[in-house]
């Protein structure tokens, strides 16, 4: 598969926390030919092992989340909709965006903004709170109504594009971007010999605290898990040592929510390779799956990967194509060669 083209077509998968769905079922498809089993698991999990047929063999786990942030409808007001966030959602970029709401029959809506004619000097410096917006979709109280009940859940509008000749534009490459470099993953060690059970896992709910991640791991019960997910990426407006340069490659986080001895075999790992890596320093929760996985049963070896994204949580985030293909080659070649060497224990 090509990595650039599903990482497109997953961004352009309406699937917010709760209603992951529409991303488990094309995910699974893609992931069938490369597992020996597959299940779904009580909260939407979707979680494929390759089996190495030795009796007792360690449990390694990729993990990548596939829900996105979205909002949830409340109420029709004179045909337009109240709605509530789901996940960490920056009410400071809602007025005037376009989503698309998923009822039976999907259809457009635009969040409401007033004209800034009409507002006061002291308005237009401020946020408008989600509580006070509507969601416009061109229809009366009575049709509103009957297409679109309370619960009914909605994501931003948009598909992905490629921006320039390297970077990816879209909503939700937080974290299906992930999920694609896992399949990819997959793929490669598709007919590779390996002396552990490798478990693909496609969370839910991690958006709204790593839920799906939490009871996952308690039924799988890894010995290892390396959780992959975005970080943020440095702009003129936004840069520091919590910040990575677009094109920097693998981002390896250190800190008490990782295994040190994961995390230096990783390193290990990109320097006898020479591939580019950083480090990311998490002191406290990693804002990852790898917060619950860790301390899942007994505990797990634990490591994080992560992806340097720009525009996080919004319907324009971006990433570097080459940044994907490194954290690939990286999973790839660590879960092939360098952990088959037993150089790590938990």
């Amino acid at each position: 598969m090509e990595l650039r083209k599903i990482i497109k077509e997953f961004s352009a998968l309406s699937a917010p926390s709760g209603s992951e769905t529409p991303a488990a079922e094309r995910i699974k498809e893609l992931l069938d030919p490369l597992v020996d089993e597959m299940k779904t698991d009580a909260m939407g999990n979707l979680i494929g092992v390759k089996k190495c047929g030795i009796e007792g063999a360690p449990r390694v786990l990729l993990d990548a989340h596939m829900d996105e942030v979205g909002f949830i409808v409340t109420e029709a007001v004179e045909g337009f909709l109240k709605f509530a966030t789901i996940g960490g959602v920056d009410a400071r970029m809602l007025p005037g965006r376009e989503v698309t709401v998923l009822a039976d029959e999907p259809l457009y809506g635009v969040i409401a903004c007033l004209p800034p004619h009409v507002l006061s000097a002291e308005e237009r410096e401020q946020a408008i709170k989600v509580k006070d917006l509507y969601i416009d979709i061109g229809c009366s109280q009575e049709e509103a109504e009957k297409r679109v009940p309370p619960g009914t859940y909605g994501v931003f509008r948009g598909d992905a594009f490629d921006l320039g000749s390297d970077y990816i534009c879209g909503k939700a490459m937080d974290d299906r971007m992930c999920v694609a470099m896992l399949l990819k993953v997959m793929e490669n060690l598709k007919d590779v010999k390996l002396n552990y059970d490798l478990y693909f896992m496609a969370s839910v709910q991690e958006e709204l605290g790593c839920r799906g991640a939490e009871a996952a791991a308690f039924g799988i019960a890894p010995d290892y898990c390396i959780a992959v997910d975005v970080t943020f990426a440095s702009t003129p407006d936004y840069s520091g040592a919590d910040t990575f340069k677009a094109g920097c490659g693998a981002v390896i986080t250190v800190g008490p929510n990782v295994n040190r001895r994961m995390s230096d075999a990783l390193m290990s790992y990109c320097k006898e390779k020479e591939i580019g890596y950083k480090i990311e320093v998490a002191p406290r929760h990693s804002g990852t799956n790898a917060w619950p996985i860790q301390v899942s049963r007994e505990g797990v070896c634990t490591g994080i990967l992560s992806v340097p994204l720009k525009y996080m949580h919004s319907p324009v985030e971006i990433v570097k194509l080459s940044d994907a293909e490194t954290g690939v080659e990286l999973l790839t070649g660590f879960l092939r060669d360098y952990f088959e060497r037993g150089v790590i224990h938990a």
